[in-house]
């Protein structure tokens, strides 16, 4: 088995880390608050108190953090995980952070540490059961040493080179942006035209939304929105799709709809509720957490 570090234990890092342990690697886990990783050390994982300490002994390091900021810390700051690696290691960056901080980071890297960029698509349900969607780029060489960690989380990808993954990542969050968006206003408008809640997803639930209608009605109907994907980082992801429309000289104003609708649940205090909880921000509702 592989000797990996796993730098990031969030909503969706302790489930991936969770599986690594149980495919029987010998796991180095960090994060920044180390009481999430106590978890993970009683399973069995090795519990670093620096990125740095986590990557020294290991063939492979995850990093799978919240932005660009975040990331730069964990790698670059003080006894960040550069310090620890070399020629030969493998650096597999699955956060959502875009092409051009992917590229960023590889360029400063040590000479001779590959450097895959596998960002995924899915949720912590997925991410726990290993049916996550993988979405890697990287050269040929460095792919095939990161297929079979990659696995582990679900099925596999390889969508180009450098920086791809991080860029197809930004391509389906921009999707899903648009989607939950769209789920809202057509709801919105039903309610102004008077028309049944219930009766007005049953045909959505048929229509071009249906996934994203279906997925969510349970939430939109109860106004319960626990969180899978949290709200604060699908805006976070919309930011990122704007920033790489910008640099590519591109117009979309489908995108720039959904984020503005993102950022403004995000300022109602929606952000750590699931995404969808923008659907309540749109039609004039106040979403909540589940009831435990």
């Amino acid at each position: 088995m592989t000797k990996i570090a796993f730098l990031g234990l969030g909503q969706m890092g302790t489930p991936m880390a969770t599986r690594l342990l149980a495919a029987g690697h010998e796991l180095t886990v960090w994060n920044r608050t180390i009481e999430r990783a106590e978890p993970l050390r009683e399973a069995g994982a090795t519990v670093a108190g620096a990125p740095a300490e986590a990557g020294r002994a290991a063939d492979v390091a995850i990093t799978m953090v919240t932005d660009p900021e975040a990331l730069e810390r964990v790698v670059f700051g003080p006894e960040g995980l550069a310090d620890a690696l070399g020629p030969g290691r493998l650096l597999l960056e699955m956060s959502t952070v875009g092409p051009d901080e992917v590229r960023s980071i590889a360029e400063r890297l040590p000479e001779g540490v590959d450097v895959v960029d596998a960002p995924v698509a899915g949720s912590v349900p997925q991410a726990t059961e290993g049916a996550l969607k993988v979405l890697a780029g990287g050269s040929d060489g460095a792919f095939e040493r990161a297929r079979p960690i990659l696995e582990t989380f679900g099925s596999v990808r390889h969508v180009g080179g450098p920086g791809a993954g991080a860029a197809m990542k930004l391509v389906v969050n921009s999707t899903l942006g648009a989607a939950i968006t769209a789920v809202g206003e057509a709801i919105a408008l039903a309610d102004a035209l008077g028309l049944d809640r219930g009766i007005t997803l049953d045909v959505l639930s048929g229509s071009q939304l249906g996934p994203a209608v279906s997925s969510k009605r349970e939430s939109i109907q109860t106004g319960a929105y626990p969180p899978r994907f949290k709200l604060s980082l699908a805006a976070k992801d919309l930011r990122l799709v704007a920033d790489a429309a910008a640099s590519t000289g591109r117009d979309l104003p489908v995108a720039a709809a959904a984020r503005t609708w993102l950022e403004r649940a995000l300022a109602a205090g929606a952000g750590e509720l699931d995404y969808s909880a923008v659907v309540a921000t749109i039609v004039g509702e106040e979403p909540h957490p589940a009831i435990e």
